[in-house]
């Protein structure tokens, strides 16, 4: 693995017992603690932790054990993080999405192996107990199920819902997680890299007059599924400077979770497209349908790298390199001394410690080959 270039990265970027006569009292006073309740742990009053509690984004204030050991991630977001914050080897229970991540299992291979105690939105409670998590991060739509609640409370799993609308948020949820798991330090490393790139690009890109702004669609899992208001994604494609055509738009002009029709993309007429899902690209330049989209018509039309996580999408831990991309494609001028190879391979190396190597490097900007077939990673 080639060294990574200094100028690669983007610019900003209690006292002993010494005296002999009183030895014995040290003796003493050390086997009183040994066996007193607070090193034990056996009353609630005990100066030495064995619980926090902490405010989860529900805003359940839920007592969680000082030392997590076992980790359920059924929820992915948190999934990413836990494994960015180091702590790989402690998960025993994930979302089956988890294991669709090539990088990510790459870097976490317990997670092939780990169960899936959820399937259709429902948690099977005893295949959960039999992994015996000591803590367990769940999506805001398991901390909305009152079923589901239930049973975790009923067998006092400690729970933790997890989500966020915007980058700060976002980041706040990283906090979150790392002070769950006594990995606060770095989370907010990650933190402070995350805000130093958005510093970055907002202080370039505010520059740009308001008529060189180039209008963009963003789609997510199919060409026409599209960024809702008040999502992470509206949140983060403002502040590369772009015009994000369906953002501006009022939630009556959707149908559904944020899909829209074709007659409204072709008047939005974007100047260009960027896709999460692999293949979007492709469903995109050869149907007939887009042909008369600025976009296509100008191929300009992006699939978005893949990294841990599809970068940009809603559930993405890589919002900062999202940032940095489309920043970079969309206004080389502005940035031309930004360099997205070495910055990724940087980025990798410091918050998961994995060194990637060339091919996978371009693999992953490509946003090809990245995702396994959800019919080869069980259910």
């Amino acid at each position: 693995m080639r060294k990574q270039s200094k100028n690669s990265r983007f610019p900003a970027a209690a006292h002993s017992c010494a005296v002999p006569v009183t030895i014995g009292l040290c003796l003493l006073l050390g086997f009183a603690f040994l066996v007193s309740p607070a090193a034990s742990g056996a009353a609630d009053d005990s100066p030495v932790r064995t619980q926090q509690t902490i405010t989860d984004y529900a805003e359940r204030k839920v007592k969680v054990p000082a030392a997590v050991k076992r980790i359920g991630c059924l929820y992915a977001f948190a999934g990413h993080v836990v494994a960015m914050l180091g702590r790989c080897p402690d998960i025993v229970a994930v979302a089956n999405g988890l294991r669709r991540d090539v990088l990510l299992v790459k870097i976490c291979p317990g997670i092939l192996s780990a169960v899936v105690p959820k399937a259709q939105g429902a948690i099977n409670i005893e295949e959960l107990l039999n992994t015996r998590p000591d803590l367990l991060f769940i999506s805001p739509e398991t901390g909305r199920n009152e079923a589901e609640m239930q049973k975790l409370e009923y067998f006092k799993i400690p729970s933790l819902v997890v989500d966020y609308k915007n980058m700060q948020q976002q980041q706040q949820a990283i906090a979150l997680i790392g002070q769950a798991l006594g990995e606060s330090g770095r989370a907010e490393r990650y933190n402070s890299y995350y805000r130093k790139c958005i510093d970055l690009v907002a202080a370039r890109t505010q520059k740009i007059p308001r008529d060189k702004r180039i209008k963009l669609y963003h789609c997510l899992t199919e060409a026409t599924h599209t960024d809702a208001q008040g999502s992470i994604s509206t949140d983060w494609l403002r502040a590369t400077g772009i015009v994000n055509v369906s953002a501006a738009q009022a939630d009556s002009a959707f149908t559904g979770k944020a899909h829209v029709g074709m007659e409204q993309i072709i008047l939005w007429n974007p100047d260009v497209i960027l896709a999460n899902e692999p293949g979007t690209v492709e469903t995109i330049m050869g149907d007939a349908q887009w042909s008369s989209v600025s976009a296509v018509k100008n191929k300009r039309v992006y699939q978005m790298p893949i990294g841990i996580s599809r970068w940009g999408h809603p559930g993405s831990l890589e919002t900062p390199l999202a940032l940095l991309w489309t920043a970079k494609t969309l206004y080389p001028d502005s940035f031309p001394d930004l360099d997205i190879t070495a910055e990724t391979r940087a980025f990798y190396k410091q918050f998961f410690n994995y060194d990637l190597s060339d091919e996978l490097l371009q693999q992953m900007l490509s946003g090809r080959g990245m995702r396994r077939d959800k019919s080869k990673t069980g259910r």
